[in-house]
């Protein structure tokens, strides 16, 4: 490393202050850096921001604060040359030639997050939202910050114009100002207090709330003024003491000393807490920085035995770090005098990742130097992409840490809506998925998409920072294709869900219509069309109208039922063991075994149609005998909850395979065509299956086919399956 020698005289800047751009530099780096400045002055010469800074000072500022966090030349040069996007013309290919890749992708980067500001702007000065709505949409703006940069050195130089524009607005108070204020407490000190920024992130909260409220920000300020040399006796004081102790006990070469106050962090804990000033542990802190963990301990162990612990202030952040990697002990104790002193023991690595947080791990490197300053360098670029998959600030543990140091990229996009709002979701998701995330009407109602303007197919994947626009019908629902994963219209489980629950809705409300043409058509036969539905279906033991409507439509209510319910013909609840009754007969000379019990009327419920080898039970109905289910059967475990005492055991007898058919439903699901049916038919017949019923619906470019077959088990019913499976234009088949 070598500092720099020559001086800039044609500058407006002074050569103390390029010296400080220039800090720990090799000389290639110092030469590159010079460059970049002279390039920065005749580029921004006579040009301001839209704050009214004058350019180059703001670029300058901003070199000073990464020069700060001992970021590399190359980060140093992005910040110098932040604007050149606005005022040079091939501002990328020239900053590649001059100044390399690196730099040109840094403040390209620092470009494309200017088209974040109006959002990041509306968020902060929301005042029509809910605080928890601010509060989501504050989050998921910070979490598209950060994928949006893809380096996260563009956030750092973000975090450094801002502190950079606030110090310019010290004393030029005005609406701007606040609004900056606002933006920066909701969107850049989290961001920096994420990245464990901690100077950045203490000058950025004590700017703004400075800025924002005058009045409580002088007068903690002057209760510390107040009590400043009392403070500063009492740290002294205490400094000595421990350094005694620690030497006592071996550590000889210890740093303590009084750690600064940022006055917002105490207005913060006085208003989370609801206490007075006087009750702020931290207002009189130590910091002891030691070599290692085992001094940490020990140091802790000596402030405990010179001061009494405070019961329920002591946080050990090294056994558990914080979801950014701080780690430190903190423990508060009272002094003689009975106030409290706050203290922070750490050691020096990590009093230098807590000072810098992740700009600890850019560190420049010297020409010619390895790539790889340390064998865990790769771990912790790792761990810093990671905190683009952020979940929230609860997960304070070593465990949340370890998993994102070795997790894989980030799995988030960020798109926004025409109205500014951003919508986080899966890598991948497409239109469709949007607009289920943003409303499931709306998901319902999609038909086209524009993105950033153009007109794209509802299956394309979408990236962050894409503008989404849905194009919607005035009513309808989704399309059937959307849950074929081969078309690729759905990325997310939760879209998924909402599509298939409107199709599972669409049937209910077929069934119930069939299920009430069927009730009212009895009643008519009956001459009962003014009865009370209702008290028929208690009868019939259902609890309200809509399940008896479900019953009929599946076949379990025949019109003896109701004739039974109207007439008061009294029906034996169950059967009893030996009455002679019909022996089942399914086909031929089968019979199903009711165990424990011979004899009695059998038949195989319409619902499901079991076919053997099927596990199957039966249900003792009320006129019908025994109705046998598979045990599967969604209906059958209805009766179960209503009626478990009406459960029997039930089993296939000895020749109920062979040349027994059994009525089985097959559902076929296919993109319509002409001659579908007839070549699903084909297959049928080629296999000499016999087909008794056919339902089929067309919509939309969709086919729905069911049909009602007489196979000999499952082993031909799964061949069939699969034959169909085969046929061009089939999604699906399977059993009903």
């Amino acid at each position: 490393m070598v500092s720099v020698v020559h001086s800039l005289p044609e500058s407006g800047v002074d050569d103390a202050v390029f010296r400080q751009l220039a800090a720990d530099l090799g000389e290639d780096a110092v030469g590159r850096l010079t460059g970049a400045f002279r390039l920065a002055e005749e580029v921004y010469a006579g040009r301001t921001l839209g704050t009214g800074e004058d350019c180059l000072d703001h670029a300058v500022g901003m070199g000073l604060i990464v020069a700060s966090l001992r970021l590399d030349a190359d980060t140093r040069i992005a910040a110098l040359l932040f604007a050149a996007h606005d005022f040079l013309p091939d501002a990328g290919e020239k900053l590649a030639a001059d100044f390399g890749a690196p730099v040109a992708a840094l403040v390209g980067s620092l470009h494309r997050l200017k088209g974040l500001r109006p959002l990041t702007q509306a968020a902060a000065n929301a005042t029509n939202a809910g605080a928890a709505e601010v509060r989501a949409q504050a989050e998921v703006l910070r979490k598209m910050l950060l994928a949006m940069a893809e380096d996260i050195r563009v956030v750092l130089l973000r975090l450094a114009s801002r502190t950079q524009t606030l110090r310019w607005f010290t004393d030029k108070p005005g609406p701007a100002r606040d609004e900056a204020a606002r933006e920066t407490l909701e969107l850049y000190a989290p961001l920096a207090n994420r990245l464990g920024v901690w100077q950045t992130k203490w000058e950025l909260e004590d700017l703004s709330f400075r800025f924002l409220e005058p009045e409580t920000y002088k007068r903690i300020a002057k209760q510390l003024d107040e009590k400043r040399a009392e403070r500063e006796g009492f740290i002294a004081a205490a400094v000595q003491r421990l350094k005694d102790e620690l030497a006592k006990s071996g550590i000889t070469d210890a740093e303590v000393y009084g750690r600064p106050k940022h006055i917002y962090s105490i207005w913060s804990k006085m208003r989370g807490k609801d206490i007075d000033f006087s009750e702020v542990y931290d207002v009189r802190a130590l910091r002891i920085v030691v070599d290692s963990v085992r001094d940490c301990y020990t140091a802790l162990g000596i402030v405990h035995a010179l001061w009494q612990p405070i019961h329920g202030e002591f946080d050990d952040y090294i056994s558990h770090p914080k979801g950014n990697y701080y780690r430190s002990l903190h423990t508060a104790v009272m002094a003689e005098d009975g106030r409290a002193v706050e203290v922070q023991i750490r050691t020096h690595e990590m009093h230098h990742h807590a000072e810098l947080g992740v700009a600890a791990h850019w560190r420049y490197k010297e020409a010619g130097a390895p790539a790889k300053a340390d064998g865990a360098y790769d771990d912790k670029i790792a761990w810093l992409r990671q905190l683009l998959s952020w979940r929230d600030e609860v997960t304070d543990s070593a465990a949340w840490v370890e998993q994102f140091k070795r997790a894989a990229l980030d799995d988030t996009i960020y798109v926004m809506t025409p109205q500014g709002r951003v919508i986080d979701l899966a890598a991948g998701a497409t239109p469709v998925d949007f607009a289920y995330r943003v409303h499931t009407d709306l998901g319902h109602r999609c038909r086209g998409a524009k993105v950033d303007g153009h007109l794209v197919p509802l299956n394309t994947p979408l990236q962050s920072g894409q503008r989404v626009e849905i194009v919607t019908a005035k009513s309808g629902g989704p399309s059937r294709d959307w849950v074929n994963p081969a078309q690729g219209y759905l990325a997310t489980a939760r879209a998924r869900a909402k599509v298939k629950a409107w199709f599972a809705a669409l049937e209910s409300e077929e069934m119930l219509a069939q299920g009430r043409a069927t009730i009212a058509r009895e009643l008519q036969r009956e001459g009962q069309t003014q009865a009370n539905i209702e008290e028929l279906s208690h009868k019939l033991g259902y609890k309200h109208a809509d399940d008896l409507y479900l019953a009929s439509a599946r076949g379990d209510v025949t019109s003896r039922d109701i004739q039974v319910a109207f007439r008061g013909e009294v029906v034996p609840a169950a059967v009893e063991e030996g009455i002679q009754t019909k022996r089942s007969k399914v086909g031929g000379d089968s019979r199903i075994l009711i165990v424990g019990v011979d004899k009695l009327l059998t038949q195989l419920g319409r619902c499901c149609k079991p076919a053997p080898p099927d596990a199957i039970a039966g249900f003792v109905t009320r006129g019908r005998g025994v109705s046998i289910h598979r045990t599967e059967c969604a209906n059958f475990r209805n009766m179960i909850a209503r009626n478990p005492e009406r459960v029997i055991d039930a089993d296939w007898g000895g020749g109920a395979q062979q040349d027994l058919l059994y009525a089985v439903d097959i559902e076929v699901e296919a993109s319509d065509r002409q001659g579908l049916l007839r070549d699903i038919s084909e297959v049928l017949s080629r296999e000499k299956v016999n087909v008794t019923a056919v339902k089929t619906q067309s919509k939309a470019g969709a086919a729905r086919m069911g049909f009602t077959v007489e196979l000999g088990g499952l082993t031909q019913l799964q061949r069939v399956l699969a034959l169909i499976g085969e046929v061009p234009g089939v999604v699906s088949a399977r059993r009903g």
